[in-house]
């Protein structure tokens, strides 16, 4: 991690969920206070100049018509102009981009504008993926037609053609510098296309980190991240931890990395020094208990940044 002025921006984009309240995840992680400090104020502690983007202006959902697969795809495409355009002058200016979710369909615009950037400024840019879920449906194999599910299959080139086509060019991801850790609820559909794209040695799943250690697959998937030439980018879903640690997300999973195996993925990848940016994604405050996620969700941003025990 290169910059030293942290560039803090919130996307409060709920409706690619099928819960709403992820939408509110934003302001409770930049309003809470953790240890009687906000959030800017422990980024600053940290020794990074700081500021506050706001948040991102997001198109109003309208009601989703009967058998509409991706639901909500023209707000989407909406928002996801003003995203790019956001995380776009953010890298501009030289700042690290903390990014605020929303839910995990902004995956698609940010990083898209993350690539993009960096395809005219040092080459292509790896990704670092934590999540329960694999989010590489299609609209042909989703269930629910939710955008949230979909957002990795759309930076790997796959999927509806106006998502995949942001930015002008895809695939946004290239495959060899892509890796998932924690994945424990894989959909039929999901499991065909991870095999059709060859990707099952890129995930490391809640089995594998039960058999080799957190450690171990968090150094070997910032081994394959890191090789891309100008770096890689980490998005973060909080139901990659399990619901007794992280009860705030609107799509829980038993099984999940524990609160310090959480930590300690992020203190590594902070300790690699190529990360370009940090996106969290999916805390809903409606169903969180006594703000524990969102709490738990910036100390998370802090590690990622570098915080450490001592």
């Amino acid at each position: 991690m290169g910059a030293k002025k942290i560039g803090l921006l919130g996307v409060p984009l709920g409706f690619g969920a099928g819960k709403t309240g992820s939408e509110l995840g934003v302001n409770a992680m930049r309003l809470s206070m953790v240890r009687g400090q906000r959030l800017a104020d422990h980024i600053r502690g940290l020794g990074f100049e700081f500021v506050d983007h706001g948040d991102v202006q997001i198109q109003a959902p309208r009601e989703s018509a009967e058998g509409e697969n991706p639901k909500h795809l023209a707000e989407m495409l909406a928002s996801s102009e003003n995203v790019i355009r956001s995380v776009s002058e953010i890298l501009r200016a030289g700042e690290f981009p903390v990014i605020l979710g929303g839910d995990h369909s902004i995956a698609i615009p940010t990083f898209s504008a993350i690539s993009s950037h960096f395809r005219e400024n040092g080459g292509e840019v790896g990704l670092i993926w934590f999540d329960a879920h694999a989010d590489i449906n299609t609209p042909e194999s989703s269930p629910s037609g939710n955008i949230h599910g979909m957002p990795l299959a759309v930076l790997l080139g796959e999927g509806d053609s106006r998502l995949v086509d942001l930015c002008g060019f895809s695939p946004k991801l290239n495959k060899k510098y892509f890796a998932h850790i924690g994945a424990r609820d894989i959909d039929p559909g999901e499991r065909a296309e991870i095999e059709k794209l060859g990707l099952r040695d890129h995930f490391f799943t809640m089995s594998d980190i039960d058999r080799r250690g957190m450690a171990a697959c968090v150094a070997d998937a910032v081994k394959i991240a890191s090789a891309a030439p100008a770096g890689f980018a980490v998005t973060f879903d909080v139901d990659g931890i399990d619901p007794r640690f992280a009860p705030g997300s609107g799509t829980l999973v038993r099984g999940g990395a524990t609160y310090r195996e959480a930590h300690l993925a992020l203190e590594m990848i902070a300790e690699n020094g190529r990360m370009l940016s940090f996106e969290i994604v999916e805390v809903n405050p409606l169903l969180d208990q006594s703000n524990i996620t969102v709490e738990l969700a910036c100390e998370l941003i802090l590690s990622a940044l570098g915080k450490t025990i001592l």
